[in-house]
């Protein structure tokens, strides 16, 4: 199929794409084009407009401030994979990244992109939540930040409003040394996952877990994050008996059944991939201690 008529905009500057969004409505962004393009040649969306942000380059850059990461939405999802400074910092991103489809679509896809289309099996939306993102969302003449857990408003539904763009992603630098894994189950490479699990662990100097996020997305509408494992694990030294006893409780998370996957499924392999995942933060977290 093709896409239903629409206007095309191609705004140079972050000044004039302002302006633009103020003015029209009814308009879809065009990021990196992976998700779009195909849901306009299906007429999944029928915009009037389209608006073309790959030359406004102020929307695109990866930089730290102290304890602040910040990356533009307009940042390829290629050059995020290849930055030294999130290799750094924040290495989740480049993990969860490993399993975003293939390299020429990481060429194209943007951090931004994926973020606003909100996927619940997105890996750079699961690692967001993980990572307390905070999410930049500008107007004319206003910006206000939302956190990750506030970000999504339902299925494939942000929180963005009339007239507001993502400008930038917010994420806040774990300590040097910390553990991090993202490993998830999908029919093939390269695939959405059906579940995908995101963790974090810090630990202390006695080695004991000081610190630790854990995020499950694929099996509800937003990835979920599991509260009371990361607070069963604060204070415990890391060990295969307690993640294998604390795993248990991903089997609780939220989960939809569809034609392919069945709900009991995904609580399944949220409690075998979140088991996974902590072992391997783990053991990347006592590698930097040694």
């Amino acid at each position: 199929m093709k896409p239903a008529p629409f206007h095309y905009h191609d705004p140079r500057n972050k000044d004039d794409l302002l302006r633009l969004l103020a003015g029209i409505e009814n308009g879809v962004l065009l990021a990196g084009g992976q998700s779009l393009m195909p849901m306009l040649n299906f007429r999944a969306v029928t915009p009037d407009h389209v608006v073309d942000l790959s030359r406004v380059r102020e929307l695109a850059g990866i930089s730290r401030d102290g304890d602040t990461l910040t990356i533009g939405a307009m940042t390829r999802q290629r050059d995020i994979e290849r930055s030294d400074t999130v290799r750094d910092t924040l290495p989740l991103l480049q993990d969860a990244l490993a399993h975003v489809g293939h390299r020429q679509t990481r060429n194209r896809g943007t951090i931004g992109g994926s973020l606003c289309h909100l996927d619940p099996s997105a890996e750079l939306v699961t690692a967001a939540v993980a990572l307390d993102a905070t999410l930049v969302a500008e107007r004319s003449g206003s910006v206000r930040s939302i956190p990750a857990k506030d970000w999504c408003r339902g299925y494939l539904t942000n929180a963005l409003e009339q007239g507001e763009m993502l400008s930038a992603v917010e994420l806040p630098v774990w300590a040097e040394g910390h553990g991090h894994a993202f490993v998830e189950y999908a029919r093939r490479h390269g695939d959405f996952a059906i579940v995908g699990v995101a963790v974090l662990l810090a630990l202390d100097t006695n080695g004991a877990i000081s610190r630790a996020a854990i995020a499950v997305g694929g099996c509800a509408a937003q990835p979920q994050r599991l509260a009371d494992v990361e607070a069963g694990l604060v204070g415990q030294q890391p060990a295969t008996a307690l993640f294998k006893d604390l795993a248990r409780l991903a089997s609780n998370v939220e989960a939809i059944s569809d034609p392919y996957v069945q709900a009991d499924y995904r609580r399944h392999l949220a409690r075998v991939l979140t088991e996974r995942a902590l072992n391997a933060a783990a053991g990347r977290a006592a590698k930097a201690a040694a």
